[in-house]
């Protein structure tokens, strides 16, 4: 065989290999790409609908012409209202919450005024509160919160043959414990009880009567939870 046909011979092997290498490059791969995962949507909004149990704690230091009433004291009446609140996570573990609601509310003597009509008002108590979530514990969440109350006195109506009553608008400390039990990812149910420490000034009779009303009381509520 002569040198010349030897070396055309290499040649058309070289070039058949390489067509065949860049046919295989252009197959698609048997070995397929990972997946990339896939991430569960985590929304920071919660809403929660309640009935709300409202039960003062009530006790007052009261005055007539500056003077002190001995043994004079106040009851205020319970009272069941809607409630709604409004939740915002940070992250799976810290939460602010706006609670809002209106309770009616009706005042009576106590002590040496028992028996004595009053008044009436209606409070509108806006709360937010700081809020820590345990999320270790399955569907069952509980959580724990401290916050501001800013509680507001409208349609305060005089009674009993008082010609006025007024309760002074003011700031107290909110505490809070509770828990929601998830049913499914949006939806669960709630029980939440908030202690609110409030103690507004009163004036009766255009003055004639002042002091100061420890109303204190415990919110407890049960209701319906939706997380977005």
């Amino acid at each position: 065989m002569s040198r010349i046909l030897r070396l055309s011979l290499c040649t058309a092997l070289l070039a058949g290999t390489a067509l065949t290498a860049a046919q295989a490059a252009d197959l698609p791969s048997a070995k397929m790409a990972p997946l990339a995962p896939i991430m569960t949507q985590w929304s920071p909004w919660m809403i929660r609908g309640r009935a709300l149990f409202v039960i003062p704690q009530e006790s007052a230091k009261l005055r007539i012409g500056g003077a002190p009433i001995a043994g004079g004291d106040l009851d205020i009446s319970n009272s069941v209202v809607p409630e709604l609140d409004i939740s915002y996570f940070f992250t799976r573990n810290i939460a602010v919450e706006l609670v809002l609601g209106v309770t009616p509310h009706n005042v009576k003597g106590a002590g040496t005024l028992a028996g004595a009509r009053i008044g009436s008002a209606w409070l509108l108590p806006p709360t937010l509160m700081l809020q820590y979530h345990f999320t270790d514990l399955g569907a069952f969440k509980p959580y724990v919160g401290v916050g501001v109350n800013y509680t507001i006195f409208f349609d305060e109506k005089a009674k009993g043959g008082f010609t006025s009553f007024d309760l002074q608008d003011s700031f107290g400390l909110a505490l809070q414990v509770g828990f929601d039990y998830m049913i499914d990812k949006n939806w669960g149910i709630n029980f939440d009880v908030k202690k609110v420490f409030l103690e507004p000034k009163v004036k009766v009779n255009n003055g004639l009567i002042t002091g100061k009303v420890k109303i204190d009381p415990w919110m407890i509520g049960t209701g319906v939870t939706y997380r977005f």
